[in-house]
């Protein structure tokens, strides 16, 4: 049997976040595999009480004796996000530059897991080996430091898996992206491409930080009050802008968030924002004349728990933000939380503060690829064959698209799941399909999409609770009147609705013996029937229904 080289993303296309890709090699019943990144996506208000979502790892899990290695391409939570919650279960060396390296070992930290022996630091521009695979980490520039594409190279040929990237000419902090090394690579001959199609839909180029840097300069200089800025904590060469900034404008800069401080002193820890000032203690800040500082904080899409949701309502015990002040939001609005953002601004203008944005001003630059962007890496590289990932199906339908005209002989379509045969055969192929699906954290459980706990606190979250506590005597008659406690429901006549309620129950439990405790089941279940029956009539509510036999 011939040796097979595949590719399988679990996670991360057919949707933006929640990397994982999964490449193997050898015989058919003897496949040497590797994992490039381990994401995770965030909850919406739809799903209450969950913050983290990773892909189902179950397809890897069971092949984890043949498992190599796992390899991180940067350090963005939707590539990185998922690693130690999953990495228990693999137990296999992980690679990445130094800067992803010390934000992984604090996650790890956290768990209270002792990475340092598994964790192998890969140098910027290197080569690994893990055989039968020779990965080349070649540095790209993309809204964080060290992102890397990867050469990975096998007996079948070379593979580019480029993560996250852009064309930045300019990227302020960080080496520039190695297109001479990139264009070598093409020449030497590159069997697939997978790509990042996150704004395929973007002309034009994605534009660089140096850009961003004029444009946030001109702001600041003009704005007289206290200025407020706002960005991923991430993007460490927006935040050495804004110390710019504010060096060149006589102003004093404070870091608020843990995350802002988190990335701060990992970037420090690195070798980065060496020339910087300190940053000033927000809570020294406050004793600074407003036209004499700026505070960049997190929460820059609005999150609850953000620092820049807790200024605007007055609620951060450091930061205090009034009238004629200046908030600058330097980031893209996230898709899905245009909501929240837009009530965020609203609240902050109806107080008399400016808000700054993409919407009105040059605040931003997408770390991702737009055409010309792509048009270049397709240039440079000359696969034959192109894989869309990092993507919803739209932005990836699209890149199938704008490969057949750059005039790609196979581009494939896939989505989560999808295996696909790159070698051997006349051309690439999707020719199976892995179980796949997502986790979520649920406190610190993992649970599966459909579990019992998401659905009940659903439902309570749409319809409410009713607890009904009934009293048994030795003789099995009811002792006094039911306990009965609701919560989450409309009712306007409490008093009526429990004294309607007490009669149905006591009806219901009259055609059961209860001193029979073959029935108790029997009369549980017609009890939750009849008082969600009445409720629903009453409310229009079906809640949550507990009842409790006590015997006494």
């Amino acid at each position: 049997m011939k040796e097979e080289l595949i590719f399988c993303p679990l996670g991360g296309s057919g949707e933006i976040g929640m990397n994982m890709n999964l490449f193997a090699y050898g015989k058919p019943d003897n496949k040497k595999w590797i994992i490039v990144d381990v994401g995770v996506t965030f909850a919406d208000d739809t799903i209450p009480g969950i913050d983290l979502i990773y892909p189902d790892p179950g397809f890897i899990y069971d092949k984890v004796e043949d498992l190599i290695g796992i390899v991180l391409t940067h350090a963005h939570e939707d590539h990185i996000g998922a690693i130690a919650h999953l990495w228990p279960k693999l137990k296999c060396k992980i690679f990445a530059t130094p800067f992803t390296a010390v934000l992984i070992t604090e996650k790890f930290k956290e768990k209270k897991i002792d990475i340092t022996g598994y964790l192998k630091i890969v140098e910027l521009n290197s080569t690994i080996k893990l055989s039968p695979f020779k990965i080349e980490f070649v540095t790209l520039t993309h809204s964080i430091l060290e992102p890397n594409g990867l050469k990975i190279e096998t007996p079948a040929g070379s593979i580019l898996h480029t993560g996250d990237w852009k064309c930045d000419p300019d990227p302020l902090i960080g080496q520039n992206i190695n297109s001479k090394r990139l264009k070598e690579i093409g020449k030497e001959g590159v069997l697939a491409m997978i790509c990042d199609s996150t704004n395929v839909f973007s002309t034009g180029h994605a534009g660089s930080e140096s850009e961003v840097r004029k444009s946030l300069l001109k702001i600041i200089d003009r704005l007289k009050k206290k200025v407020i800025v706002t960005s991923f904590a991430s993007n460490v060469a927006r935040m050495e802008t804004i110390f710019y900034c504010a060096k060149k404008t006589g102003r004093k800069i404070s870091l608020v968030g843990r995350s802002m401080h988190r990335i701060f002193k990992a970037a420090r820890k690195c070798g980065y924002l060496s020339k910087v000032d300190d940053p000033v203690d927000p809570r020294d800040a406050k004793n600074i004349s407003r036209e004499k500082i700026i505070y960049l904080c997190t929460g820059s899409q609005g999150e609850p728990l953000g620092a820049m949701n807790r200024i605007s309502n007055y609620l951060h015990p450091d930061v205090f933000i009034e009238k004629g002040d200046a908030v600058i939001f330097s980031s893209k609005i996230i898709p899905g939380n245009e909501k929240k953002l837009y009530k965020l601004h609203n609240n902050l203008v109806k107080d008399g503060i400016e808000v700054i944005s993409e919407d009105n001003e040059f605040v931003h630059v997408s770390g991702h690829p737009n055409r010309e962007d792509l048009k270049d890496m397709y240039q440079w590289i000359k696969p034959k064959a192109i894989i869309p990932v990092h993507g919803e199906h739209r932005h990836m339908i699209e890149h199938i698209n704008f490969a057949k005209e750059m005039q790609i002989p196979y581009p494939v379509q896939v989505q989560n799941g999808d295996i696909v045969r790159l070698y051997p055969g006349k051309k690439p192929e999707v020719f199976d399909k892995a179980p796949n699906g997502r986790i979520y954290l649920d406190g610190n459980i993992e649970v599966e999409e459909d579990s019992k706990s998401i659905k009940e606190r659903k439902n309570l979250s749409i319809n409410g609770i009713l607890n009904v506590t009934i009293l048994i005597t030795p003789k099995g008659n009811i002792h006094n009147r039911p306990i009965i406690s609701y919560s989450g429901l409309p009712i306007k006549e409490a008093d009526e609705y429990i004294y309607d309620l007490e009669n149905i129950i006591e009806k219901t439990s009259k055609s059961f013996s209860l001193n029979n405790n073959r029935q108790h089941t029997n009369l549980l279940d017609s009890l939750k029937i009849a008082c969600r029956k009445y409720t629903k009539e009453k409310t229009g509510k079906k809640p949550l229904t507990n009842i409790n036999l006590v015997k006494i």
